[in-house]
């Protein structure tokens, strides 16, 4: 593994979780409510402004805790919603944040960012594997058995293959 791609895997293993939680309001109301639970709203912050990225200026973060630019524009949009509901939070209380009328656009764009890494770091890791290994999805498979029972060589007046996946097994190596 790629120097790059250490340093990438290092961040993220803290970017994603803190993205992650700020997609969660019932993991929120029982984690950052609880005061006996050591983890707490201040970790994200730091992890996604201090830490581990940059929320306002996402785009220094490319490379290093984020892939593509679409998450780049993610973080940003996720940024600035947790400025918004700062604003709205003048104890600085987690309580506050969660209640604050910005909160809902926060755990929105962490939804659509957090699908977003997890898609782009289900695809780096297929990458790391043998092209061979990972079939694409829905891949249809001809010549196999589909719904009709009949086998996909035996053409009917109506063609109705079931989609089947390969094996996602890698081929054994000598």
């Amino acid at each position: 593994m790629s120097e790059d791609a250490r340093l990438i895997v290092n961040h993220r293993v803290h970017v994603v979780p803190a993205v992650l939680a700020l997609a969660n309001p019932p993991w929120q109301r029982d984690v950052w409510l609880d005061p006996s639970v050591f983890e707490d709203l201040d970790y994200v912050f730091h992890t996604l402004f201090d830490d581990f990225c940059d929320a306002d200026e996402p785009e220094r973060y490319l490379g290093v805790s984020l892939r593509t630019d679409e998450e780049v524009v993610l973080m940003r949009e996720l940024g600035v919603a947790l400025n918004a509901t700062a604003a709205e939070a003048p104890n600085d209380t987690h309580a506050e944040y969660l209640r604050a009328s910005a909160w809902p656009e926060v755990v929105a764009v962490a939804g659509r960012l957090a699908q977003v890494m997890a898609a782009n770091d289900l695809r780096e890791l297929a990458m790391l594997l043998d092209d061979e290994a990972v079939p694409e999805p829905c891949q249809v498979v001809r010549g196999t058995t589909g719904n009709t029972g009949h086998q996909g060589d035996r053409h009917t007046s109506r063609d109705t293959a079931s989609p089947q996946v390969k094996s996602a097994t890698s081929p054994k190596r000598p």
